[in-house]
């Protein structure tokens, strides 16, 4: 009955957009005329060019999303972006460093004792149940050929599975070897997943439908970024339809902001989280809630660390984490010469000067995240030119545009870093091919696809095998070579004694002790 009377109201276009099935609700007159005024003053009032003809719902539906707005502060964030205000060292020389010794460590060449005192703490930090994991999964899979979000994506593993659940377990995996080293029962790492709107009943319905991947769901928050309207060539705030104003995520660096409006900040308070890892849901090998990582940047006592990789070369197009007039920044590759990006290190000959590759894998103390309100409104936003189809306010038709037309502004989670000084900042190189394999392209490009993502789990399975003493054959010399180990068998490359006479036929999955 309830089902029926939702679709009446729902052809009747009496629904709330982002309540099905509640009967929605028409704005008053005062409270339009009030919102209006805002426009007004700030001169995009031209977003209520086609209200007065909406439906109850759609009218309801633009009043909130219009009341989610500051139309003066989009004008300001707009004006900054497109006319940076001078720095007062906009002149000055740029000088670029390494990260001071102080601050970095690197898995490749530290000693064993140091990472295994990392790995201990950061177990005992779980098992405290310090520790909690934001994931940043906004994006949809459009360049992998898929609508779903990038983390429902299967990369063709023997196992099918898909980036979601590989790092689920990981997470799971991490939970049974804090309480194999502590004695402990039931001890959880909360994980707060950041969605974009378009993804968020899709994730949502992705977890309900795979039993959360068998993680305890009162510890799975999926949570929301905000949005940002899409921007003319002239300053003005496009609309998408009559009813919708065009918008779009307000980039990776809109979890800061999330965190404060999903209450995520407040849920880590109440459950006492001291540490936090975030990352990207596109790279499959990624250490999800690493216990080195966090015992390595609690031992630090820092407010941010990051995890790098080695430049591959010199002209390799990727961003470096570095000091930047004497605090920590990311510079992209395009913002360097190439006498900078072929300098060698003085100690190191044979390793370039700048060589950290940023992942975007990082720690953050809890502490920091209590000081959001004091700076997230220093960060700045980026413009991002694109091709935004819009509705001609003149006239009410849908154009859509053959070359960018407008803005769309977004801020980068590492805009956070020059304000911290050095001595909170910390930075640990790993093994590329142990933990960083980004999902970016269609299947078939050869470089960062599906076939890459999955070679590069099937490889590092068949090295752990190998490194205990098991044999990896296959039946024919074009047959793939690796083996898929589970995250729930070994978290990174730990517990596969049991393999150690075996010899494995490849292709193959080893997903429990056997």
């Amino acid at each position: 009955m309830a089902a029926t009377f939702s679709n009446i109201l729902e052809k009747l276009n009496l629904t709330s957009k982002n309540d099905e099935g509640v009967p929605a609700k028409e704005p008053s007159e005062d409270e339009v005329k009030d919102l209006k005024e805002k426009y007004v003053k700030a001169n995009q009032d031209q977003v209520f060019a086609f209200y007065d003809e909406l439906s109850i719902a759609e009218k309801a539906g633009l009043f909130e999303r219009l009341q989610s707005f500051d139309p003066q502060y989009i004008n300001e964030i707009t004006g900054k972006a497109l006319h940076p205000p001078q720095d007062s060292t906009e002149n000055q020389e740029v000088k670029l460093e390494p990260l001071p010794e102080t601050a970095t460590a690197s898995i490749l060449d530290s000693k064993d004792e140091d990472v295994q005192s990392w790995y201990s703490s950061g177990l005992e930090l779980v098992s405290k149940g310090q520790v909690a994991v934001v994931l940043m999964a906004g994006g949809q899979g459009t360049r992998l050929g898929s609508s779903d979000p990038k983390g429902c994506f299967n990369i063709g593993l023997p196992s099918q599975k898909s980036l979601f659940q590989i790092q689920a377990e990981r997470i799971w995996k991490v939970q049974q070897l804090a309480e194999k080293q502590s004695g402990k029962k039931d001890i959880f790492i909360p994980w707060y997943v950041m969605t974009s709107g378009p993804t968020r009943k899709a994730t949502e319905h992705f977890f309900e439908q795979n039993n959360y991947f068998g993680l305890n769901e009162d510890n799975v928050s999926i949570f929301e970024q905000g949005v940002l309207p899409c921007i003319s060539n002239e300053g003005k705030i496009l609309l998408e339809s009559k009813a919708k104003v065009a918008v779009a995520p307000d980039g990776n660096g809109g979890i800061y902001q999330a965190l404060l409006t999903s209450n995520v900040r407040t849920d880590m308070r109440k459950r006492g989280i001291q540490h936090i890892h975030a990352y990207c849901v596109d790279n499959c090998l990624v250490k999800v809630a690493d216990p080195v990582f966090i015992g390595f940047a609690a031992s630090k006592d820092v407010d941010i660390a990051t995890k790098v990789v080695r430049k591959r070369s010199a002209k390799e197009s990727v961003g470096l984490i570095l000091q930047k007039n004497g605090k920590p920044d990311v510079v992209e590759y395009s913002e360097i010469d190439n006498a900078t990006a072929e300098a060698k290190d003085a100690k190191q000959p044979d390793l370039l000067k700048f060589r950290a590759a940023n992942i975007v894998n990082h720690y953050y103390s809890f502490r920091f995240l209590e000081t959001i309100e004091d700076w997230a409104h220093k960060l700045p936003h980026h413009v991002a030119r694109k091709k935004i189809p819009y509705v001609d306010t003149e006239n009410g038709e849908t154009i859509k545009p053959d070359k960018p037309n407008g803005i769309k502004l977004e801020q980068f989670v590492f805009d956070v870093f020059p304000l911290l000084n050095l001595d909170k900042f910390a930075c640990m190189e790993v093994k590329r091919e142990e933990e960083f394999s980004p999902l970016k392209n269609a299947k078939g490009t050869g470089e960062d696809d599906p076939d890459t993502s999955k070679q590069d789990i099937l490889n590092q399975g068949r090295r752990w095998i190998q490194n205990v003493g098991g044999i990896v054959e296959s039946e024919t010399a074009l047959e793939e070579t690796g083996v898929e180990v589970s995250p729930l068998v070994s978290y990174g490359g730990e517990g596969l004694e049991f393999l150690q006479t075996r010899t494995i036929k490849a292709p193959a999955v080893i997903e429990k002790e056997d």
